[in-house]
């Protein structure tokens, strides 16, 4: 069951990559074309926006490996301070800031994963925004029409 269920949130994720993409294509035209005064080039960018914060939020958790030890060592060069990450242990399992740390000095997680995260969210927020002003301002212009009659 655990298996069917990791498969269909598979699809799902790259259904949902390969609809961005073609959204990104769509996004690109509608800056040429003006289809950005329009609600559902607001919706693309919201959900292009969430999908790279998502892929950027993936390769902060798991792009360096599951072993830190390893990882540290092997692939980074750098000393793993086994003291030190267990007394920062639940900083380091927190969803966000992500850090994985191999001592005081070195972090896993590139510096710029963070605030490219961050980016993501301010963006589909203000995706989100105009969409409810677009919704709002139709609302409007129904009710004024609806008196009008």
């Amino acid at each position: 069951m655990k298996e069917a269920s990791v498969l269909i949130v598979a699809v799902i994720l790259a259904a949902w990559l390969v609809w961005n993409l073609w959204n990104l294509f769509h996004m690109a035209i509608g800056l040429r074309n003006g289809s950005w005064r329009r609600a559902m080039w607001w919706t693309r960018l919201c959900s292009v926006a969430l999908c790279a914060g998502l892929a950027l939020w993936i390769r902060g958790v798991f792009g360096e490996g599951l072993n830190v030890r390893e990882t540290c060592l092997f692939v980074h060069h750098e000393r793993y301070d086994a003291a030190y990450w267990d007394s920062h242990a639940e900083e380091f399992r927190k969803v966000f800031p992500l850090h994985n740390k191999c001592n005081a000095h070195y972090d896993l997680v590139p510096a710029w994963i963070n605030p490219a995260i961050v980016t993501c969210a301010v963006i589909s927020l203000a995706a989100v925004a105009v969409l409810l002003w677009f919704g709002t301002t139709h609302l409007t212009r129904l009710t004024g029409k609806e008196n009008q009659s």
